[in-house]
């Protein structure tokens, strides 16, 4: 059942993106990608849901994702942009909407109420979209792809421009769909928040995967010094650490 990236290299212009990067990500878990910008981590996102092609093999559950029906990879894959844009100004519950369009059956109405649930855009749900701030447009393009109630879940950045509360809110939620069963892949740049989230972690650097497992092991201050060229500084009871200062100055 997982999903699956073997070899995978991709060029954009004449810059190399991803250089032959290979890793197999469980479902029923929470993994989060971590790496300074320019890594790749965005990219990997996208190959793996199928929006860009690369040379190697993408695959879910042995399937190439390029193979798979257009509809069925929409079912399948549930994918959250790191700046998420509607293109009309539309009321948030029909933005929501939308993310039932590759099912359309009996269990719209449902899925779409427990979307705005779990994301706390109830109250948002009459208001144009246009209306909105950033915050609130992204808990409401969160709940659009909640709302597709996909096996696997990929976001880019989620956090962004949430504030703390509904940050954590997030989070959470992020949680709640991986215990239902579905994989969860997000990219984050927050290592604090990382740590709290995550049971799987991806490092990359230079367009590369540099380590890749259980994030026990993978989200260590020495491991993420080096990935970020900082120094963590031990504090009681945090996870990994605060960064403290960079290591080349």
């Amino acid at each position: 059942m997982a999903l699956t990236l073997h070899g995978v290299t991709l060029d954009l212009g004449r810059r190399r993106v991803l250089d032959a990067v290979s890793v197999s990500i469980a479902p029923g878990r929470v993994t989060v990608i971590l790496g300074p910008n320019g890594a790749g981590k965005t990219s990997l996102l996208r190959v793996a849901a199928g929006l860009v092609r690369a040379e190697g093999s993408v695959a879910i559950d042995g399937v190439e994702v390029a193979a798979v029906p257009r509809d069925e990879r929409a079912r399948a894959i549930g994918y959250l942009p790191q700046q998420g844009d509607v293109a009309w100004n539309m009321v948030a519950r029909d933005v929501v909407a939308l993310g039932r369009l590759p099912h359309r059956n009996a269990g719209d109405e449902a899925a779409i109420a427990a979307a705005l649930a779990a994301t706390d855009t109830g109250a948002l749900a009459v208001r144009r979209v246009g209306e909105l701030s950033g915050g609130e447009r992204a808990r409401v393009l969160l709940a659009r792809v909640l709302a597709g109630e996909p096996r696997w879940l990929l976001a880019d950045e989620p956090l962004a421009s949430l504030d703390p509360a509904h940050q954590l809110d997030l989070l959470d939620r992020l949680r709640a769909v991986a215990r239902a069963g579905a994989g969860v892949v997000t990219v984050l740049h927050d290592v604090a928040q990382a740590a709290r989230v995550a049971d799987d972690a991806i490092l990359m650097k230079a367009s590369r995967i540099v380590a890749a497992g259980p994030a026990s092991t993978v989200l260590t201050p020495n491991r993420l010094g080096d990935l970020f060229g900082v120094r963590f500084a031990a504090v009681p009871g945090h996870p990994v650490g605060i960064a403290v200062e960079r290591l080349d100055r």
